[in-house]
């Protein structure tokens, strides 16, 4: 039994505001912290629910945030930037269930913290065949054509709520509820560590239900930019169509192929400043 973990940051209990999960910013080590104890309260509950084998991809900004002589030593680590499957590098070494971890709601989400997707600064929005597609979707399409189901998802009230109307019957653990995009009433991290080893445990144990999210294909891709000049370096990719002043589509045959080309716009689009 194999487990993958995406480990993001934004979703954890106690996180509120960028500053928390910017590098150089004082907030940040208290952060990690948090976000080290819950990845780990994953890995405890994985295993004790029966998984042999734990990976754990740091899928947070520059992905190199968690420090690992923290963490389970039962548990490899991917951490680095420049991965092809980037938030979910690793899921294609035949997984059988995949967890996200401290994830967050799709831009333009009421009352989610930090709401974003993959960029903040970048994308306004991103649809797959019509879908408007948060991390969680992007990232559950790439493991669906991997064929690894996603059986357990945490973050805030709308993350969850996203979550669930994605994949009906998924484990999720609400860690906060959001009062705006930068304030939220947290649990207590203790209380939501527990929660995050029991249902760990349980979707290990219930591996038959666990939802495999699976996009149709062809997929045509229709990115919207925060603004043109990102639309103007996207529309050099060969094969993007202009839709608009801040909107491309891109049509592709398969799933792997959508994330790669949007991998690229965002490579390209953060060569731009803000």
């Amino acid at each position: 039994m194999k487990v993958f973990i995406s480990a993001d940051m934004e979703g954890v209990a106690g996180v509120s505001s960028w500053e928390q999960v910017t590098e150089t910013h004082p907030e940040y080590p208290p952060a990690v912290e948090l976000l080290c104890k819950e990845v780990n309260a994953a890995v405890d509950g994985a295993m004790a629910g029966g998984a042999k084998e734990i990976l754990i991809n740091d899928s947070h900004g520059s992905m190199r945030n968690l420090p690992i002589e923290k963490l389970n030593p039962c548990a490899s680590l991917i951490q680095g930037n420049l991965k092809p499957l980037s938030m979910v590098q690793g899921v294609e070494q035949g997984h059988d269930l995949a967890f996200f971890l401290g994830y967050h709601a799709a831009v333009g989400s009421p009352a989610a913290i930090c709401d974003h997707s993959y960029s903040s600064r970048s994308l306004f929005q991103v649809k797959w065949n019509g879908q408007t597609m948060s991390e969680a979707a992007l990232n559950a399409a790439v493991c669906g054509h991997f064929q690894v189901p996603v059986g357990l998802v945490s973050g805030d009230q709308e993350t969850i709520r996203q979550a669930q109307a994605l994949f009906p019957g998924i484990v999720t653990i609400s860690t906060k509820q959001g009062v705006s995009r930068f304030a939220a009433c947290h649990r207590h991290p203790v209380l939501v560590r527990e929660e995050i080893r029991q249902k760990a445990k349980w979707a290990v144990e219930h591996l038959d239900q666990a939802c495999l999210f699976c996009m149709k294909t062809p997929v045509e891709m229709e990115v919207t930019f925060t603004d043109t000049a990102r639309a103007d370096l996207a529309g050099l990719v060969p094969g993007t169509i202009r839709q608009d002043g801040r909107s491309v589509v891109y049509q592709t045959p398969g799933i792997v192929a959508a994330f790669s080309v949007l991998q690229v716009y965002l490579l390209m689009a953060r060569s731009l400043p803000a």
